[in-house]
């Protein structure tokens, strides 16, 4: 019934969609609903400890025999810089003393680690289907153990040289990460948000640019979004912002309330979260501050000082530190289960691309 099988085939999934991972939005709840209906389901990792990424497989194991991806971050970890930081805590000072928190308490420490020779042994160990990189690609001998491993292996693309990079380096397929996109931009060969290329724009080129097969990412949330993909020359998709709807997602009440009245006018592009740029609901600090910012220290260092606020903004119901991560068609989500909504979304783009004679 799809006009591409190259996913489905690599993956051993029976729908072309990934459920993205979406690092502080979900558990293994979501990763394993996604994938007992036919979706490959994703658990994020940067934020896990290898012990909790060994917990949370577990659970996903207990629910599911289905294909899993992991997904981990490739960045570089930051250098530490004391006048940056120390400039981004003055910055935020009066939130800080709004809120009745002490400015001079320590920063919390960030937990977003990068992919490493301990996370490689625990994906040797549980052999994952499926590992995914955003921000690049681990060093080579670090990819090598992971091919061995038996993994399939994917790369977030923002710009055909990327595509291409990835290509050259043996990934299995490329998400082609259009502007459209929540959450973190997986660029790793520039930093330049304004030149970020849509999804429209992006995937086709991609398409053309690299042999392995295409997932498109960026503003799919209906079935809709998934066959103008697969026009364009997709061999899938990766799904986000619609899978924050389902109740399995673990977000914030203002989260949630933000994506009930999304408007495709509500996110912007921000670095004032982590310090890496990433599209989410427009905020009290991102509109106050400017969602850009030079200030804001390396990601994820900028998450730090800005922890207390969220905390205690989020306890009185406010989103206004939070980063609420959503794409620009988060008001196409429906609010009904994962495995339901997987089901939906695989009917409805099937039955559409039978009325368009595809």
């Amino acid at each position: 019934m799809w006009p591409d099988r190259r996913l489905m085939d690599l993956f051993k999934i029976e729908h072309p969609i990934i459920q993205a991972p979406m690092a502080g939005s979900m558990d293994w709840e979501l990763a394993a609903e996604a994938a007992e209906a036919g979706a490959l389901g994703s658990l994020p990792c940067a934020m896990l400890s290898p012990d909790r990424l060994r917990e949370e497989f577990a659970k996903i194991r207990m629910r599911t025999r289905k294909p899993i991806a992991f997904g981990f971050f490739c960045h570089t970890p930051p250098v530490p810089n004391n006048a940056r930081e120390n400039t981004w805590r003055e910055r935020l000072k009066p939130y800080y003393q709004e809120l009745a928190i002490d400015p001079a308490a320590p920063v919390p420490s960030v937990n977003r680690a990068p992919f490493d020779a301990e996370f490689c042994g625990v994906v040797e160990d549980l052999k994952p289907e499926v590992v995914s990189f955003h921000f690049g690609l681990p060093e080579a001998s670090l990819l090598r153990r992971v091919r061995a491993a038996g993994c399939v292996v994917i790369g977030s693309a923002t710009m055909t040289a990327e595509a291409r990079w990835l290509e050259e380096r043996g990934v299995d397929a490329v998400i082609a990460q259009g502007s459209e996109a929540g959450g973190h931009r997986g660029m790793f060969l520039t930093e330049n948000i304004a030149a970020q290329v849509g999804s429209f724009a992006l995937v086709p080129q991609v398409v053309d640019a690299v042999k392995v097969p295409v997932i498109a990412a960026g503003a799919i949330g209906d079935a809709r979004g998934i066959v103008a993909a697969f026009a364009l020359g997709a061999a899938g998709v990766c799904i986000g912002s619609a899978y924050l709807h389902c109740p399995e997602a673990k977000i914030s009440a203002p989260h949630r309330a933000a994506l009930k009245n999304a408007h495709d006018d509500d996110t912007a592009i921000t670095n004032l979260m982590t310090g890496r740029p990433a599209r989410g609901f427009i905020n009290r600090v991102m509109r106050e501050i400017g969602p850009v910012n030079a200030m804001a220290p390396e990601f994820p260092l900028a998450a730090g000082a800005l922890a207390p606020l969220r905390a205690k903004a989020e306890a009185q119901g406010w989103g206004d530190f939070s980063p609420m991560w959503s794409g620009q068609a988060a008001s196409l989500g429906r609010e009904m289960p994962a495995r339901e909504l997987t089901a939906k979304l695989a009917a409805e783009a099937q039955a559409r691309m039978r009325s368009l004679g595809g």
